[in-house]
């Protein structure tokens, strides 16, 4: 006996419907700082050199950092700023804290 397209999609439908969101399985917090660090954030202390990894043109400073940074220059007529964090100088968009680009390396 075969079974006829119908019942192949009425099933795909079922499955699709009973599995879980794919936005389930992902780590919360992916783009936070781990807890160790933002102590160092708010206790004023140096971060360790692996932060400057996550800084490229196109990733978003991460809110923690940004309190953390000295601005060099306010907001432009692009809606841009420039701000330091320890050795590393960034242009970011001012409303989302996108980076633009890396000014010191």
């Amino acid at each position: 006996m075969r079974s006829t397209p119908n019942k192949w999609m009425a099933a795909l439908i079922a499955a699709a419907l009973l599995a879980p969101p794919i936005t389930a399985m992902a780590q919360p917090g992916h783009d936070e700082l781990p807890p160790g660090l933002q102590k160092k954030v708010q206790r004023g202390e140096p971060l360790p050199p692996g932060w400057k990894k996550k800084l490229y043109p196109g990733a978003y400073l991460d809110r923690d950092l940004y309190a953390y940074a000295q601005v060099i220059s306010p907001m432009d007529r692009h809606g841009r700023m420039v701000v330091r964090i320890e050795d590393e100088t960034l242009r970011l968009v001012a409303s989302t804290l996108e980076i633009v680009d890396i000014l010191t390396r």
